[in-house]
């Protein structure tokens, strides 16, 4: 088997796992995708890996600015805390390990629930800013995740391109 086409099916398990990690945060996310962009450009070696790697890289970053300022905008318009989060963070974690399958989910969104109300003291408003932040946090990462299936198509095409006319 040609080593070019072991080096594709690699980078593109490689790039299935990065989209799924914009949607699940414990798996390694759009960083994995650009990388594996770089590692199919490099194995290629022609002009067309490092256009597609070029044009792959952009939607990744892109992804990614968008990801953060649609989070980061929702957050500061509702005063919520990053303290909050990474509590959540935390305790997603640790759900993960304690409850199978739904864990990291359960963990994350009671540790920000639990970080909000700590903060304001109020039932409703805790679960209000909660809640701002979970869609905040839903709409960066699908906007992430529509830019990883940008690069993620980018580079399928490139592998089309490539083998038809090998």
């Amino acid at each position: 088997m040609d080593a070019q086409i072991i080096w594709t099916v690699v980078c593109g398990l490689a790039i299935v796992v990065g989209a799924t990690g914009v949607i699940i945060p414990v798996l390694p996310g759009s960083v994995l995708i650009g990388i594996s962009l770089l590692v199919w450009a490099i194995v290629l070696g022609s002009p067309l890996g490092w256009i597609v790697f070029g044009i792959g890289v952009l939607f990744v970053a892109a992804g990614m600015a968008s990801s953060a300022v649609l989070t980061g905008k929702a957050m500061k318009e509702r005063a919520i805390p990053g303290r909050s989060v990474v509590i959540g963070l935390v305790l997603g974690v640790v759900g993960f390990f304690l409850i199978p399958v739904v864990g990291l989910l359960v963990g994350f969104v009671v540790g920000l629930f639990l970080s909000e109300f700590a903060r304001q003291r109020e039932f409703r408003p805790a679960v209000s800013s909660s809640g701002a932040a979970l869609k905040a946090m839903g709409m960066g990462m699908l906007a992430e995740f529509g830019f990883a299936s940008l690069a993620a198509g980018t580079w399928a095409t490139g592998v089309l391109i490539h083998f038809l006319n090998r």
